[in-house]
């Protein structure tokens, strides 16, 4: 079995009396796809975005059993007005689980949530459970603020008491660091690090240490990064027994990579090198198989450098479905 666990989708449409800051979905001429405007965003949606037989066939080409659909990242705009971004919200999640009811052994959905309004971000994760999603979906900042931020604690923390599922996408923030060209490049990879990093430096890791969160990407740089945050612990190389009073910051623990192995990661790094040194500094049972289709085309077929590794079979399982589905806290369907 293969899950992808990283895989997008769009309404089809919007309500006519929606917002005018609310996207919009315009056909195209002699075509089944359609063009999504929103804001700066204009997009070339394909009709697998939003429809059920068409995403169906493209995973029975590409070998996909099952996906975790979650919305396309230009539809989390923190930026709008709060009463605007819960109703765009409730909008997208009633079409996620529509559009999973097609197929319920095939299709689990993660929703989206107005976060740039904490409170109610935490509120609105109690009717996920009527609309049948099994988490939600963030980006890796909110308005320029890391989601470590001691203000999203309040959600996190009703993340976890539901027992839902915590999906980090990067989101590429602006930077006169970089041109705008490595906004999908080095900042995705940047933003996914910096997430990554915040809840754990920020505490949130530690005040929610059941909450079940994944990373895009990887979470970018964050699997180079986090073995200095070790050091700087432990005061040891190569994850060694800890002297204290040899480390820079020392404190009770749990250690940096502790914490790091708590959270999943999606594979798709685009090199097999990468996945190995993922799997041997995280483990196994913390990767998942992911693709980011349709916004991107899959790997041919899917999972295809992943089972280039030879890993063991059990290991290899594990990351091809049997993690998707703890990360998602439910059983694999029969």
């Amino acid at each position: 079995m293969l899950v992808d666990a990283h895989a997008h989708l769009l309404p089809r449409d919007y309500p006519a009396d929606a917002p005018e800051c609310f996207p919009r979905m315009e056909p195209i001429d002699g075509d089944t796809a359609r063009t999504l405007l929103f804001g700066r965003t204009k997009f070339r949606a394909r009709d697998a975005f939003f429809d059920a037989e068409r995403r169906l066939e493209e995973m029975a080409k590409s070998g996909v059993d099952v996906e975790v659909l979650s919305p396309m990242p230009p539809l989390l705009r923190y930026d709008l007005p709060v009463a605007d971004g819960l109703s765009l919200a409730r909008h997208v999640n009633e079409f996620t689980g529509a559009l999973c009811a097609t197929a319920q052994t095939r299709f689990f959905g993660l929703g989206m949530v107005p976060l740039q309004d904490p409170e109610m971000a935490a509120k609105e994760l109690a009717s996920f459970s009527e609309t049948g999603l099994h988490g939600v979906e963030i980006a890796s900042n909110v308005l320029g603020s890391s989601i470590g931020d001691e203000k999203f604690l309040p959600f996190f923390a009703e993340a976890e008491r539901l027992g839902l599922a915590v999906f980090v996408h990067a989101m590429p923030a602006a930077t006169d660091r970089l041109p705008a060209s490595a906004m999908g490049t080095y900042v995705v990879g940047l933003e996914g690090a910096l997430a990554a990093a915040s809840l754990i430096s920020g505490g949130i890791t530690a005040k929610c240490p059941n909450l079940r969160i994944s990373f895009s990407h990887a979470a970018g740089g964050f699997g180079l990064m986090v073995t200095r945050a070790q050091y700087f612990w432990s005061g040891t190389w190569n994850e060694e027994p800890p002297v204290p009073e040899k480390a820079i910051a020392h404190d009770d623990g749990p250690s940096p990579l502790d914490y790091a192995r708590r959270f999943y990661y999606d594979s798709m790094v685009f090199d097999a090198r990468a996945l190995r040194y993922l799997i041997d500094l995280l483990g196994h049972d913390r990767l998942l198989a992911g693709s980011d289709f349709p916004a991107m085309p899959r790997e041919e077929p899917a999972g295809r450098t992943l089972r280039s590794l030879a890993l063991p079979e059990a290991a290899l399982e594990d990351i091809t479905w049997h993690n998707a589905f703890r990360f998602l806290g439910v059983d694999p369907p029969a």
